[in-house]
């Protein structure tokens, strides 16, 4: 399984995890894609996810050329690819920190002037910590080919550095840990604040207490609240639990099971997102649907259209149709 202090990485490992690097890269742009196409779409929370996207798709394209190229030297496009993902991944942390605090200002302390004010300072610190500590990182040469022992073909901080825990911690570890426990925290505060409103709301409203849970918008909200921070915690907790056993030499990390799901949940977070907030959101699958559709039923051959609409067949104003969109949990209406 190794060789040396180098992590071998076996071809169906470099193959699965190329997918899950297109993928990803897919679903961002996609995420990307729906926001600039239909404008009542772009509210707040939904402009914050299409932000995490542009990290997550930086992300993806440098995992997918480091997985591709397999570095085995410290050569300078090793050091480009690792300062974009330092950058992209790091950043992609903050952003998704910023989504959930947003969200707690908006949902719990009903205060969506303030929430909305933070916004600039989620583009400070989201954009400008993560390119100050790349940059330090660069200017030190401290990020270069690593043996994949914390990474999946890809370069991040040169395992040679003797102070390579500490640039490790400084470039994405740290921040992880946070994200840890930033993020069920402040999701668990948001689901409280959601079920005391529900409560309280059915004591005035009994006929709202027989729906069916599972079908109301409401519960879709919660069941995304729910995994937000459960699908980012299982894709990055193998990335965490392979930088704790290098801290402690242990060969386990070396284990191909365990590099496969590092490479995985490292570059899958982009297509998880999509799966979530557009694949799963019904006012945006909707809109899709409809647009596939329309290229599905459009004369073939460039002839012309039926002077009448049949059934299967679509206009423009039947895929932009306006939609009040407040909230994701608004979005599910």
């Amino acid at each position: 399984m190794a060789n040396g202090n180098q992590t071998e990485v076996f071809v169906y490992e470099q193959v699965v995890i190329l997918m899950s690097c297109a993928v990803s890269f897919l679903g961002s742009l996609l995420i990307i894609c729906t926001y600039a196409t239909w404008k009542d779409l772009r509210t707040t929370p939904r402009k914050l996810l299409v932000f995490l996207s542009v990290t997550d798709l930086l992300s993806a394209a440098s995992y997918l050329y480091g997985v591709w190229r397999m570095f085995d030297s410290n050569t300078w496009d090793c050091v480009v690819q690792g300062a974009i993902s330092t950058f992209a991944n790091t950043s992609s942390f903050f952003w998704t920190v910023a989504i959930a605090i947003y969200l707690y200002i908006f949902i719990v302390k009903s205060s969506q002037r303030l929430a909305d004010s933070l916004v600039l300072y989620f583009h400070l610190i989201s954009w400008g910590v993560p390119l100050a500590i790349t940059v330090a990182a660069l200017s030190l040469q401290k990020i270069g080919y690593d043996a994949s022992e914390v990474s999946v073909g890809w370069c991040w901080v040169s395992i040679q550095e003797k102070d390579h825990v500490l640039w490790m911690l400084l470039t994405g570890k740290i921040w992880e840990f946070l994200a840890y426990v930033t993020l069920p925290v402040l999701y668990a505060l948001i689901k409280v604040h959601i079920h005391k409103a529900h409560a309280a709301l059915s004591e005035y409203r009994p006929i709202l207490a027989s729906r069916v849970a599972s079908s109301s918008p409401s519960a879709m909200a919660d069941w995304k609240l729910t995994l937000i921070p459960i699908i980012f915690i299982v894709l990055r907790v193998w990335s965490t639990v392979r930088f704790l056993l290098l801290l402690f030499d242990s060969p386990a990390r070396q284990n191909p099971v365990l590099v496969t799901l590092h490479g995985v949940g490292n570059t899958f977070q982009g297509a998880a997102n999509c799966i979530m907030f557009t694949l799963c959101t019904r006012a945006v699958r909707v809109r899709l649907a409809t647009l596939l559709g329309c290229h599905r039923h459009a004369a073939p051959g460039g002839s012309d259209p039926p002077s009448r609409p049949t059934s299967g067949t679509c206009t423009r104003s039947d895929v932009d149709q306006p939609a009040e969109v407040h909230t994701w949990e608004d979005e599910e209406e």
